[in-house]
This record gives C-alpha cells, structure tokens and sequence, in this order.
C-alpha cells in the first residue's frame, strides 16, 4: 500500500520521540511505500486535465533506524491524495484558519476517492478542549467563555482554576490562576483579548501531581498503557514539551471507563487514532490532530503502539468505503 503523511518539515521531526516516524518505520518495515508533504504544498485545481483535483508535491522516502540520519529521499513529484491508499493528516497545530481551510481541502479529496485518516470533517467538529462538553459525566467544573466578568466569576467560585487557549497544543499558553492570585486581572485580561477570544476555566485537579496521563484509543480499542507526563518541581503543566517527564503505566479502572466510553464513539466518526487527557478521574481534552505518545510506550513497555495503529490503517483501507461513518 501507498500511505501519504500530511506533516511539518521532515527534517523538523525528533525521531527519537515522534508518533509519525514511528508510524512511517513501522509501515515501510511491512513493505508499504511512505510519502510525504507539508500542509502548504496542498491545492486544488478544476478543469477537465488528468491530475487536476486536490494535490500537493509528495516526497518518497525510505526509513533507517537510525534515529539522527531517519530517512532518504527518494524522489519528489507532484500527485493527486486520490492515489494513495491512505492519507494521514498529521500537523501539528496552532489550529488555525489554513489548518481549516486543509480540512476543507481534505474534504474535496474525498469526494475525488481519498481516504482521510482522521477524517478532516471530524478534525473540524472536534476541537481538542471543547469537545470534552459532549461526556459531561467525565469533566470537572469547566467554563468556556470570552466574558471577563464570567471568568472572575468562576475563579472566584472555584478558588483555583486553570486557563488555557482552545486553538493551541504542548502546554502553551495554559496558567493557573487562584482566587488570590495579584496577576489574575492581567492574566484574563490577555487569555480573553479583551472579550475578543474565548478561552477554557477548569477546576484545578491537585493529582496533576501524579501526571497528565495520555491514553490513546485506536479504532475505537485503548491502548493498554498509558503515559503519566508528570510535571516538572514548581509547575502545573505535565506536557512533554513543557518540560514534563514521561512514564508509562497500565490503564486503571477509571481510565478503561473512559475509553471504553468514548472510544467507539469516536472511531464511528471517522477518529482513528485519538488522545483522551485526563487527570486525576478527569478528562481534560481530547486530542484528534495529531495525538503522540506512541515511541515513550513502546519504549518503556515494549508494546509496539505502531504495530495496532498500522493494523488498524491496514484494515481501514482494506474494508469496502460503505462502511466507514
């Protein structure tokens, strides 16, 4: 099979820890030929010309396990999504207009015979803080808004609370903000934009001290470790980028709730592959661009995360197109 992975620069991927070079080496262990582009290389042309549709400049590559000098390129040409058996949509955010405009763009590219993974309308409807709203029985007390005044309100009610933006990822832009704090009129302040932009309250959830843990669900099943990302002395994020440090666990009871839940779901939607957050017995976000965690996994369990995501992308392309949702 021919899988296509929408991505940032090749050359700006750590492979020692990232979930896509981890799907790439394990797809081309299994023979299948890996290609690659960016985001802004993607276009639509109409016209009545063969090769007109939705398509971008897509490298070859081939995988090393060499985790400095990761790949070779091949050749690059330019080629319609259509003629892949798969696409994999795997940007990072800031989920931004040109990151909706791809999903758009994605969308005609099914409608000429791709197929999406994840599905790009699902992407769209599914913002990575917000759509914890739908499973209401999981979340602590939240608020989203862009009043001021309701997020005083809140902090006020809740005592301690922490604000984060709804477009951005890996722990940016996130503060905790208590009742007392002397910097809590300037911190809303500049999350809301002066009521231009609406941001996320939640309760804070003291067992982040035990870790922001990551469970991927693929195809709807869980993985069955997690990743606790525990936070760094004197923080209050555990994200890996901001400095948190990672460690797999099994699932527990409240965690295999969760995902047995959600997970089917989700994968109904179009989701193969999703990031549920949660702390504590709380779900805190749920992550469809570009969830990651596979390599940490894999690396301290030796469960081979990539293997069930390549088996399940396999399955995927191999089953007739009625049946995806």
């Amino acid at each position: 099979m021919q899988f296509a992975f929408i991505i940032d620069p090749l050359a700006s991927l750590k492979a020692y820890k990232d979930t896509t070079v981890c799907m790439m080496r394990e797809a081309h262990a299994r023979g299948h030929t890996v290609w690659a582009c960016e985001q802004r290389s993607i276009a639509w042309r109409s016209g009545d010309k063969r090769g007109d549709g939705v398509g971008a400049e897509f490298t070859r590559i081939a995988l090393t396990g060499d985790d400095e000098s990761w790949y070779r390129v091949l050749e690059t040409v330019p080629r319609r999504l259509a003629e892949f058996d798969a696409v994999l949509m795997r940007k990072d955010p800031p989920f931004d207009l040109e990151y909706v405009t791809s999903t758009w763009l994605l969308e005609q590219a099914e409608r000429e015979g791709a197929r999406v993974f994840n599905r790009p309308d699902a992407i769209r409807d599914h913002n990575e803080k917000l759509a914890i709203a739908e499973f209401p029985d999981f979340v602590a007390h939240t608020l989203v808004t862009r009043d001021p005044q309701r997020l005083h309100a809140f902090i006020d009610e809740q005592r301690d609370v922490i604000v984060k933006r709804l477009d951005v990822m890996g722990g940016e832009n996130i503060f905790r903000v208590r009742a007392d704090d002397p910097n809590r009129n300037v911190i809303v302040e500049i999350m809301a934009a002066n009521t231009a932009r609406s941001v996320m309250a939640q309760r804070y959830i003291p067992e982040i001290s035990e870790g922001d843990k990551r469970i991927l669900l693929i195809g709807g099943k869980p993985v069955p470790h997690c990743l606790a990302r525990i936070p760094k002395p004197g923080e209050s994020r555990g994200n890996l980028a901001a400095g948190g440090r990672g460690e797999a666990r099994p699932l527990g009871k409240r965690e295999r709730q969760v995902a047995d839940a959600l997970g089917p779901r989700l994968a109904a939607r179009g989701l193969l592959l999703v990031g549920l957050d949660m702390i504590g017995d709380w779900l805190t976000e749920i992550n469809v661009t570009s969830p990651t965690c596979f390599r940490e996994i894999q690396d301290q369990t030796g469960f081979n995360v990539a293997a069930m995501f390549v088996d399940a992308l396999e399955a995927e392309c191999s089953a007739p197109r009625g049946r995806r949702a």
